[in-house]
């Protein structure tokens, strides 16, 4: 079983209830090509000689993930948005002055649940705004990642004691810390969800995700459970859905940057 809710008899005394939320803190590196950059409506990719020299090669935004024993729902924080950048250069034909750079974040919404009876994810993308607005929804099986290496190593993160093990995931080795002193079983990262336990900190060379805070806090049932009104899709047609919208967007802005 990839997620096993804990009975309430192996929950730490101070975490005695099955809800509560965790904030993380979550570091990633940008990958370039994965940015859509305009300059004066003119889009550039990596390699083009006018392709900014100023982009962070890191975003670091917070996500919480508010659990019951049935459902958790993560919501991501300021700063995630770094998927597509506008940038103006101010002064006569694109020279001199001071350069301009709005982000724009994704024209969507996403939101991410965590079936945890049926070890699934639940993906919900809206495209669109007011009555216009449509919702699609995935489900998507967690497939945990092989290779765990469990080691004696512990250390305390968010209050709670975390035991570390490596695994191989994405070409890499992870480092996973997790504690089994909470309620449910989960990680922020899907794949790197351990057999028990809930994971407070990830670490590898292209992100971090690491717990500040576990709030033993409760949570309505209906504040985590996924909404029925969606249609359903499967992967890679939300991943088509996904992508049309970005490329819609940037369409309207090269339009609307033109015509300024």
């Amino acid at each position: 079983m990839l997620l096993l809710g804990l009975s309430t008899a192996l929950v730490s005394p101070a975490f005695a209830q099955t809800s509560g939320q965790i904030s993380y803190e979550v570091a990633k590196k940008i990958d370039p090509s994965g940015l859509r950059i305009m300059i004066n409506g003119e889009a550039v990719k990596p390699g083009d000689p006018n392709f900014p020299a100023d982009i962070p090669d890191t975003r670091t935004f917070e996500q919480k993930v508010a659990f019951t024993d049935k459902y958790a729902k993560e919501t991501v924080e300021n700063g995630a948005g770094m998927g597509m950048a506008v940038r103006r250069v101010m002064g006569p034909g694109g020279g001199g002055g001071v350069p301009k750079t709005t982000q724009l974040g994704r024209p969507y919404e996403e939101t991410s649940y965590v079936d945890l009876a049926g070890q699934q994810m639940l993906t919900y993308l809206t495209v669109g705004k007011d009555k216009e607005a449509q919702t699609y929804t995935t489900k998507t099986p967690i497939k945990r990642a092989e290779g765990w290496q469990l080691t004696d190593q512990t250390k305390k993160i968010a209050g709670f004691q975390c035991r570390k093990a490596t695994v191989p995931y994405q070409k890499e080795t992870y480092t996973v810390w997790f504690t089994t002193d909470l309620p449910i079983t989960y990680s922020p990262i899907p794949q790197l969800t351990p057999e028990r336990g809930v994971v407070l900190m990830i670490e590898s060379s292209k992100e971090q995700f690491r717990a500040t805070k576990v709030a033993n806090n409760g949570v309505a049932e209906k504040d985590v459970t996924p909404s029925g009104s969606a249609q359903a899709v499967t992967e890679e047609k939300l991943k088509d859905i996904r992508e049309k919208a970005r490329a819609d967007f940037q369409q309207k802005m090269m339009m609307n940057m033109e015509q300024n």
